[in-house]
């Protein structure tokens, strides 16, 4: 083999890139990271890690690292639909990983992880911005810094640019995607008087509109709102933030949460349409993160897909010595947890977010169903992917049974 610069380099230093670059220079992988911002913003999404998440973490050694960036332990989720009485449960007592959640300001996390990935020994270039990538048996990199362009390589590139990777062209991955149905919009409000230990959400299947609650301490709580295409507009700036707020009390959220909360950050809406890749690897290029696989960040599974990712491939670049085996390996998991999760993704929408008289016949059979047996609907999206999604699964799920 040719000699490198590099045995890997991150292409993005964000959650997936940080966390990779930091555990596998522990081990004394040569590894360089280049990301492109200077300072980190809010970014609105990405703020909440599942229970099968932070499990994932801590296998990879990072949680601390995140509870230290400001992470809020959070032990208690509240749902409420049709404006109903919430349901409350205990994550510690009713996960299969026996944990809280944690939510975390996302700018904190990355500079903290980006931090830990140089303390153990990674390059860390920020303010160095992709130009592209020539993927092969030593792959290369060229960026651009202060208008200065160089070149790398290295054993293993990995793309963690996030949604909107610029990787996944590099690489020729070919793209899928959702139809998409649904808006989210975020913000951050300062002096939300609600209680610190609980996530809360709240549902209204007939109007498709979900509001979502997630504490990350000091009064600090980020604030969505999800609701279909058919109404149009984006809530985006400062003009909206009063509209924002009324339409999160319709669907259910306590009005006095809004009454004298300031907003911290930008309001903004984005597209919750899934996308991936199939087989994310391929010519030593693999995509870690929303780059290989980003769900509706309505459910929240963002973080912990990436963690996921990273932790698995961490395990197989240690397992074999010819990284192809390794890459290989590691995208044949990635497709097995992301199919169920995009899959049980889809059947939730067909259920709680569509809207009309198909989806009103479908809640009237399952929901009934649903509150005599919970099991029915499993518990994917906290406690995670790994369970089986066969027709046995799916007719309990939809009560066809």
């Amino acid at each position: 083999m040719a000699s490198t610069d590099y045995d890997i380099i991150t292409i993005g230093g964000g959650l997936g890139g940080a966390a990779l670059a930091k555990v596998m220079a522990e081990h004394g992988a040569r590894v360089l990271v280049l990301e492109s911002e200077l300072n980190f913003k809010d970014r609105i999404r990405g703020e909440v890690m599942m229970s099968w998440g932070v499990a994932d973490a801590k296998a990879l050694g990072i949680y601390e690292c995140m509870k230290a960036a400001g992470g809020v332990e959070v032990e208690y989720g509240e749902q409420s639909q049709d404006r109903g009485e919430p349901n409350r449960r205990h994550y510690p007592t009713s996960t299969i990983q026996e944990t809280p959640r944690l939510n975390i300001f996302h700018p904190d996390l990355q500079e903290a992880l980006l931090e830990a990935a140089s303390g153990a020994g990674a390059v860390v270039r920020r303010g160095t911005r992709v130009q592209r990538v020539e993927p092969g048996d030593s792959p290369k990199v060229i960026a651009t810094s202060n208008g200065n362009e160089q070149e790398f390589t290295s054993r293993l590139v990995v793309g963690a640019d996030g949604r909107f990777s610029r990787t996944r062209g590099w690489g020729g991955f070919e793209v899928q995607k959702n139809p998409e149905q649904s808006f989210i919009a975020g913000i951050l409000f300062n002096d939300m008087p609600m209680p610190e230990n609980t996530s809360e959400s709240f549902r209204v299947p007939d109007q498709g509109t979900t509001a979502l609650l997630f504490p990350l301490g000091g009064g600090k709580v980020r604030a969505y709102l999800c609701y279909p295409t058919a109404r149009g507009n984006q809530l985006s700036g400062a003009k909206d933030i009063q509209r924002f707020s009324e339409l999160s009390v319709e669907t259910g959220a306590p009005a006095i949460y809004y009454q004298d909360a300031v907003p911290a950050g930008p309001l903004a809406s984005f597209s919750t349409a899934s996308i991936w890749v199939e087989s994310p690897f391929k010519d030593n290029v693999v995509l870690v993160g929303d780059a290989a696989g980003a769900t509706d960040p309505t459910w929240g599974q963002g973080l912990s897909l990436t963690v996921r990712d990273v932790r698995v491939l961490r395990d197989n670049l240690l397992r074999f010595e010819d990284w192809n085996e390794a890459g290989q390996a590691y995208a044949q998991e990635h497709d097995k947890y992301f199919n169920v999760m995009n899959t049980v993704q889809s059947w939730i929408e067909r259920l709680l977010i569509m809207t009309g008289s198909e989806a009103e016949a479908r809640r009237a059979q399952a929901m009934p169903l649903w509150r005599e047996d919970p099991s029915r609907r499993g518990d994917t999206f906290a406690s995670g992917p790994d369970h089986p999604i066969d027709e046995t699964f799916r007719r309990r799920f939809f009560g066809e049974e």
